[in-house]
């Protein structure tokens, strides 16, 4: 993606790995980059051709760590502008979520740099005036630059359903991460955040009533007084 001068032992055949339906192109990516590391921990950025996976590269794209827990999109595929609707290049991924799921995207996406390991994002929003229900998952692999510092990922983002008024940020349901070699894996599910639909209901400019409560009668303000002129 984006790199030239590549040897023909970067271009893996995936003809031979199963697909899971409806998110073949992650099983492609995925399939590509163990491929590629072989025995290593994983492999370099500069491993990386984008003929060994030239069928997912609409939904193809590679982070760079620029902070703690900030990953900044250096190159995107066709899908993940069309979920935006705008050119996604020097975005934070985080750009693809609400804000409540943004610090948990943060944190996944740093175990990714630091332990390192492999990272599914289950993903889903709501439906909502011209924006139909969408669900996805966006794999998240480690990569070494060319100095040796673990600060790139390739990644791959499949939603699936009709995409309607952009752009669309989601909620992240579940993180299944697997560290290592043959690691463990784990799953970590989160509470889905609250629905606009469960907040009060706005009434356009129109204001409440106030209620009308009449004074006592004889109570005057005690910054007057009654005076009384002698004169008729």
């Amino acid at each position: 993606m984006g790199n030239t001068g590549h040897t023909a032992q970067n271009v893996v055949a995936m003809s031979d790995h199963r697909t899971h339906v409806g998110y073949g192109p992650l099983a492609q990516v995925e399939a590509y980059w163990e491929a590629l590391r072989g025995n290593r921990l994983m492999p370099r950025r500069s491993d990386i051709d984008p003929r060994g996976i030239e069928a997912a590269l609409e939904y193809a794209f590679i982070l760079e760590r620029v902070a703690v827990g900030v990953g900044r999109l250096r190159i995107a595929g066709g899908h993940l502008r069309d979920l935006m609707g705008m050119e996604v290049r020097g975005m934070p991924i985080t750009a693809f979520f609400g804000a409540q799921s943004r610090p948990r995207v943060s944190e996944a996406l740093e175990e990714v740099f630091q332990l390192p390991g492999q990272t599914t994002l289950h993903l889903s929003t709501a439906a909502s005036y011209g924006r139909p229900a969408l669900t996805g998952r966006m794999l998240l692999l480690p990569l070494k630059s060319d100095l040796g510092d673990v600060s790139r990922v390739l990644g791959c983002l499949v939603v699936q359903g009709e995409v309607g008024q952009t752009p669309r940020r989601f909620d992240l349901a579940q993180a299944t991460r697997r560290s290592g070699i043959g690691g463990a894996t784990r799953a970590l599910r989160y509470a889905a955040p609250l629905q606009q639909s469960t907040l009060p209901r706005e009434t356009g400019f129109a204001e409440g009533k106030a209620s009308f409560t009449s004074a006592k009668t004889g109570d005057l303000p005690p910054y007057l007084r009654l005076v009384k002129s002698e004169q008729e």
